[in-house]
């Protein structure tokens, strides 16, 4: 037999002396073992790649990977050694029920990384979209951060501005109407510089009176504003700038980005699907493979091996249950035995001594016969 075949063998978790015995079941449990050892090497690809994306170190993730691939691979032969045919469907379908759960939940671990490494263009791109809209995001926190204080001094810079508006709207409506009573195009129509005109000349001389003093008033604080307004935007910018941009990509991140790919693209999605019950189907055919498998001539060997190991255990502990109670009874009877013997020896004692006091009571007169 080729160390290979031996192999494979071992890692169908058979026992091969048995097997040596009937050659027929040779391929199944070649095919069975072949199964498992490849699920535990794409069980080792699978978290070495998931473990790649977490410390961003080929040797760390080939170590972790390479252990969680022994895990699997142990755990998978373990599995499908455990079962044991036993007759009927539905007998060994309950019997392998929590071994299919277990299988189904491990290509399920499988199979994720592995999803994610065949559509890694896409994710990319995903994750890319996705880094964007987490800085706008942050971008927007910064900006409300300063929002309030901002929207107060652009309303101050407005409500400044507005009063120098409406006073140079003023000046400027008096001044026409001055104008226009003087050229008489307006007011009286009748072209005079008399006391309307100077009525409304000393109107538009007041109003710009007015709007001298509040641009004296107002223009330093626009100055001033604008200068708060412009420095508040330059910490906005500068914060904005300093913000610590972390890596975006972990393995979280692209599972979310595969996620939302699967929501956009049907394709994506039904890609995704059957990814993940081909790897379902692989692990769980080993145990298939032997749920639906007649009962073969290694089962019948193994179960008459079982059969008399049982026997010939529940033999010698029934021996050693009669050889306990055999003396159990000789301790008992010997005991009572020796109880019967010491009571007559006391008993004896007893009456040689009472008769030793008889004796001497006679002799000296006092128990007369």
């Amino acid at each position: 037999m080729s160390s290979m075949k031996r192999f494979f063998l071992f890692c169908s978790g058979i026992d091969q002396s048995i097997l040596q015995q009937c050659p027929t079941d040779d391929n199944k449990y070649l095919g069975i073992g072949g199964t498992i050892f490849f699920t535990g090497v794409l069980a080792f690809f699978s978290s070495a790649y998931a473990l790649y994306t977490v410390f961003d170190n080929w040797v760390a993730a080939a170590t972790f990977g390479l252990v969680w691939g022994l895990m699997i691979f142990n755990l998978d032969r373990y599995i499908v050694s455990s079962m044991k045919s036993k007759g009927g469907f539905f007998g060994n379908f309950f019997m392998a029920l929590p071994r299919i759960v277990l299988a189904v939940m491990l290509a399920l671990v499988i199979s994720k990384p592995l999803e994610l490494k065949i559509f890694e263009k896409e994710i990319n791109a995903e994750v890319l979209v996705m880094e964007q809209e987490k800085f706008k995001e942050q971008e927007d926190l910064i900006k409300e951060r300063y929002a309030v204080q901002l929207a107060s001094y652009q309303q101050t810079l407005e409500q400044l501005q507005t009063e120098i508006t409406q006073r140079t709207a003023t000046r400027d409506g008096n001044a026409r109407a001055a104008l226009q009573e003087a050229d008489g195009s307006g007011g009286s129509n009748i072209r005079n510089m008399g006391p309307i005109y100077r009525a409304k000349q000393a109107a538009a001389d007041q109003a710009q009176l007015e709007l001298d003093a509040t641009l004296a008033r107002n223009l330093p604080l626009i100055t001033e504003t604008s200068q708060t307004i412009k420095a508040l935007d330059e910490q906005v910018k500068t914060d904005i700038t300093t913000m610590g941009r972390t890596a975006f990509g972990g393995l979280a991140a692209r599972a979310e980005a595969l996620s939302r790919l699967a929501v956009g693209s049907k394709a994506i999605k039904w890609a995704s699907l059957f990814v993940m019950l081909l790897f379902v189907m692989v692990e769980t055919s080993p145990i298939l493979v032997k749920l639906i498998s007649p009962r073969s001539p290694y089962d019948h060997l193994l179960a008459e091996l079982e059969q008399q190991f049982e026997l010939t255990a529940k033999e010698k502990m029934d021996l050693r249950s009669h050889e306990v109670l055999s003396r159990l009874r000789e301790h008992t009877e010997v005991g009572l035995h020796q109880t019967r013997a010491d009571i007559k020896i006391k008993k004896a004692e007893i009456d040689a001594d009472l008769q030793r006091r008889l004796d001497a009571l006679r002799k000296s007169g006092y128990l007369v016969e």
